[in-house]
């Protein structure tokens, strides 16, 4: 029997790749499995599409969404309003419960928007970033997932990233309206990463998202809340059906004093034409001690298309 040229390419490109990550760290309790799963060295290529849907910043939004801000490590009430663009009066009669002078760690702020405002969005101008693509996909039970992929094209973090995305009918019409969150609280320089929301049921299939930018804050360098950290030796395993896909790696700690007592990863899973169909986050249990290192191993999945590449972006918090 012929052998087909298309299969011998196939089993050339797989031997060759099995060889090439034979050598990259496992989990201890890792089982290869050759047979049902294609390993591939990841990519670090950015989709490159024009997205469509996004509207001006000064465009009034639908509804109000409420803004909120959790207190970090280090913040102080003079701290928060500079970033915001507020008063440190009118961030007191926003939150009368609040102590200035006690704040704690993880204390949810309201943040007061410009009353002359008729979106009742907050006022601050969001730091520059790219919005790259907006992918929508209906789920079998009437909801929809969407994804608005920005890029951050500063040499600096950003944090506290969000999009409002407003889904209408085909006579524009609003039918639900949520804002859009980035799976960590920073977006790292020079990297892509996709804001998600997901829209409970009942929603047509046949809606379109419009998105509108609200917030991102450029941070300062070294800002002592991140650890500087970096993800190497990573090795993504597709399932035959493409919908699936084991990830792993290592963070490593890029500081030599300071222990991560919180680390997260979020991989992006990017189908063949680069449109976003998937993403998780993966929170570790154990501290990454300082010039050390940890190793991560999850599943993630498709909601769209077959899965071509997986990118990931770590952060990591004293």
């Amino acid at each position: 029997m012929r052998t087909h040229p298309l299969f011998i390419l196939y089993l050339l490109r797989v031997a060759f790749i099995l060889s090439s990550t034979a050598c990259a760290p496992q989990p201890a309790d890792s089982t290869p499995q050759p047979l049902t799963l294609i390993p591939f060295v990841t990519s670090t290529q950015n989709p490159s599409q024009t997205p469509e849907g996004l509207v001006a910043a000064e465009t009034p939004l639908p509804s109000p969404t409420p803004f909120t801000y959790i207190v970090q490590t280090g913040d102080t009430i003079s701290g928060i309003a500079l970033k915001f663009g507020v008063s440190i009066d009118d961030l007191q009669a926003a939150n009368p419960e609040i102590s200035p002078n006690a704040m704690s760690v993880g204390t949810v702020l309201n943040i007061p928007s410009n009353p002359d405002n008729p979106s009742g969005e907050p006022t601050p101008t969001p730091a520059s970033f790219s919005v790259q693509q907006i992918e929508c996909y209906p789920t079998a039970a009437k909801g929809m997932w969407c994804f608005v992929l920005v890029h951050n094209d500063f040499s600096d973090f950003i944090e506290n990233v969000s999009a409002q995305v407003t889904l209408v009918d085909s006579n524009n019409a609003t039918l639900a309206s949520q804002t859009a969150l980035l799976p960590l609280n920073i977006l790292p320089p020079n990297t892509s990463l996709p804001l998600a929301v997901f829209f409970p049921p009942d929603i047509p299939t046949n809606a379109k998202p419009q998105v509108q930018v609200l917030t991102a804050i450029r941070l300062l360098p070294n800002d002592e809340r991140y650890l500087p950290a970096t993800i190497h030796n990573t090795l993504v395993e597709v399932n035959a059906e493409g919908h699936s896909a084991q990830v792993s790696g290592l963070v490593l700690s890029q500081s030599q004093a300071t222990d991560a007592t919180q680390v997260w990863v979020a991989a992006t899973a990017y189908d063949d034409d680069g449109r976003v169909v998937g993403v998780r986050r993966w929170e570790s249990n154990t501290a990454l001690p300082a010039g050390g290192s940890l190793p991560f191993e999850f599943m993630l999945s498709s909601i769209g298309g077959r899965i071509a590449r997986v990118e990931f972006a770590v952060e990591a918090r004293p």
